[in-house]
């Protein structure tokens, strides 16, 4: 890994500001290798270099990938003056420029991807890649008995803007009079799954976001609860992120 200096070192570990970690060196609070070091602009090796502040050892994390099962009243931001954000949830991340990949409307559940990985999450992101995103949602109306067909050619929304086809599938258990439904997009606008269904003539009174190319969100996690991804699943985003579709449909057939 190349080398940083001291002062990026500790502020990429959220440790404080250059002028804070300056100061905190001026003070004889920072060791590099067992020897007190005021100097911040000296120049670290992550992964040989030992660093100790207040004397804790500050281990260097260059990426770090979470996966979240976003609660609903949670916005997907890193920071916001009235609501807690989901970067706010992962409590065990080391770096300070976590971000979530993509937005979920704050009534919103489901699989949020959080990282610092910037060339990963434009990928994703990218209608170019036609990375799928599939969600579980809850409609209350009467659906047209061609919806499916329709959401396949692409709805015109309320603006006129026309979508890329979709997958909807209709599940056969109801809740009452609401119908249980999984959609499946390729793109992300502002309010897309509802406004797809509104152009229906029907409306979304649960959303839950299941999938994100061939990530799939673990049964396992509570809503509010993360977990950091594996290695594998970190491997197949890269893989699905530049365009190779094919990995996305291995999980269509599974």
């Amino acid at each position: 890994m190349a080398q940083l200096r001291l002062d990026k070192y500790l502020a990429d570990m959220g440790i404080g500001t250059r002028s804070q970690i300056k100061e905190a060196a001026k003070k004889g609070r920072i060791q590099v290798n067992g020897q007190t070091e005021k100097k911040t602009d000296r120049k670290i090796t992550p992964g040989d270099d030992q660093v100790i502040m207040d004397g804790q050892v500050i281990g260097y994390v260059h990426m770090e990938y979470y996966m979240l099962n976003k609660p609903q009243g949670v916005v997907s931001a890193t920071e916001d003056r009235k609501y807690q954000t989901v970067v706010d949830l992962i409590a065990d991340r080391q770096r300070k420029d976590l971000f979530p990949v993509g937005r979920l409307d704050i009534d919103t559940e489901g699989l949020l991807l959080i990282t610092n990985d910037g060339e990963l999450a434009h990928r994703l992101l990218s209608p170019a890649h036609h990375v799928d995103k599939q969600y579980y949602a809850l409609v209350e109306g009467e659906l047209p008995a061609d919806a499916v067909s329709q959401m396949e050619q692409g709805v015109t929304l309320e603006d006129g803007t026309v979508t890329r086809p979709a997958r909807l599938e209709l599940l056969p258990e109801k809740e009452g009079e609401f119908t249980k439904t999984l959609l499946t997009i390729h793109e992300g606008k502002f309010h897309q799954v509802k406004r797809m269904f509104e152009a229906l003539g029907c409306k979304v009174v649960f959303l839950k976001r299941l999938s994100m190319g061939n990530l799939v969100l673990d049964p396992e996690l509570e809503t509010g609860a993360y977990r950091p991804l594996t290695e594998g699943e970190i491997k197949n985003l890269r893989n699905c992120s530049i365009g190779l579709r094919t990995c996305c449909a291995d999980r269509k057939k599974t």
